[in-house]
């Protein structure tokens, strides 16, 4: 029973970092000896040292034939930071309890193999599944190269976005709108298209009201490059980072006139006369963004659901009617013959979020 509390309280330290260590994982870790905690540390940001390395410091001495838990397999290569494995055998360590191993393949196995053959006890396996949740960006990212992909829909309990007239503003709850710019306080970027630029205007910010947000990169989506360069998006682009994918529609003029604003600018071949979202998703994972996520309108959505190019939908259901016929979904396209062609989804998480209520669904 002691392990699982003790490794408990690593994950519950690993998220901590959360918003703040990519391209690295969040890990949490704790040193406990004769049944008292003696070291705890967690990952804070990249390049800074590792949660083994804050929680070894903690304990000093105490570390000394003590057990450590840690929520991911500690690192035997060197980085920014050195391998944590080697510290962790000159501390004294007796015993490492891992909840999962790391998916990079530079470490994956080798760093619990380092300690075993160091004589250090090691096991592995404590919350596994919260573990590997925990990174889930991380791992995609490791074995793929591309990031991991979160559809971010708002609609009313009949499924619409908006009105017939365009007015979505708004839709859900204060509560859930703060949860929104949480996890794009989390997210490396925030993806939309030039449509919903020009109609919403928004800002793809995270404000919240803490010190240290770092504010995702903003990702917008326009063929031929064109949007109001009256935006927020646009007249802020100096001060946060902005990229805009264009194809080969985007004339010369067009793109030193957005690159004068701020905004870089990437050309990449078309799909069907579209900015190709495979193609986004490997310049962006190519940039060391981890996670990305999608707040956008029907046609996009509908891309990448069509397209497969996604991993998680977190959907926010309002207690609201709205009705209309032409009121748009947030997913269209030409739609299926069969219900067994239903794009399968599986339930992850469904709960309350003030008035409204959010569900967290996986691609199958």
């Amino acid at each position: 029973m002691e392990d699982r509390q003790f490794m408990e309280r690593a994950l519950k330290l690993a998220e901590k970092g959360r918003g703040r260590t990519s391209p690295n994982p969040l890990v949490g870790c704790v040193i406990v000896r004769d049944g008292e905690i003696v070291g705890e540390g967690y990952h804070e940001q990249a390049g800074l040292p590792h949660a083994e390395i804050n929680a070894l410091k903690q304990a000093g001495d105490r570390a000394a034939g003590a057990t450590m838990y840690v929520s991911l397999e500690p690192c035997n290569i060197h980085g920014r930071t050195p391998p944590c494995t080697d510290t962790i055998i000159s501390a004294g360590i007796k015993k490492v309890v891992v909840a999962t191993d790391d998916s990079n393949p530079k470490v994956a196995g080798k760093g619990m193999a380092v300690l075993k053959k160091a004589g250090i006890q090691v096991e592995c396996g404590i919350f596994k599944d919260r573990a590997r949740k925990l990174n889930e960006s991380y791992n995609k990212y490791m074995t793929t190269g591309l990031p991991f992909v979160t559809l971010k829909v708002a609609m009313s309990l009949d499924g619409k976005i908006a009105t017939k007239t365009g007015s979505s503003r708004w839709i859900t709850g204060e509560e859930a709108r703060e949860v929104v710019h949480r996890m794009r306080a989390d997210s490396d970027a925030v993806l939309t298209g030039a449509g919903t630029v020009n109609a919403d205007n928004p800002s793809l910010t995270a404000r919240l009201d803490e010190e240290g947000i770092r504010q995702p990169v903003r990702v917008i989506l326009s063929g031929d490059g064109s949007i109001d360069e009256n935006s927020y998006v646009v007249t802020s682009a100096r001060d946060l980072q902005t990229i805009l994918f264009a194809t080969e529609k985007i004339t010369l003029r067009k793109k030193d006139r957005l690159e004068a604003l701020g905004i870089e600018v990437v050309v990449i071949k078309s799909d069907k006369a579209y900015v190709s979202l495979r193609r986004v998703l490997a310049e962006l994972g190519k940039r060391q963004i981890v996670s990305v996520m999608v707040e956008a309108g029907t046609a996009l959505i509908t891309a990448f659901i069509e397209s497969g190019a996604y991993d998680k939908t977190v959907v926010f259901v309002a207690p609201k009617v709205i009705g209309g016929k032409d009121a748009p979904t947030f997913f269209a396209g030409s739609g299926i013959s069969d219900i067994k062609d239903a794009s399968d989804l599986k339930f992850s998480d469904i709960k309350k979020v003030g008035k409204d209520v959010m569900i967290e669904a996986y691609k199958k």
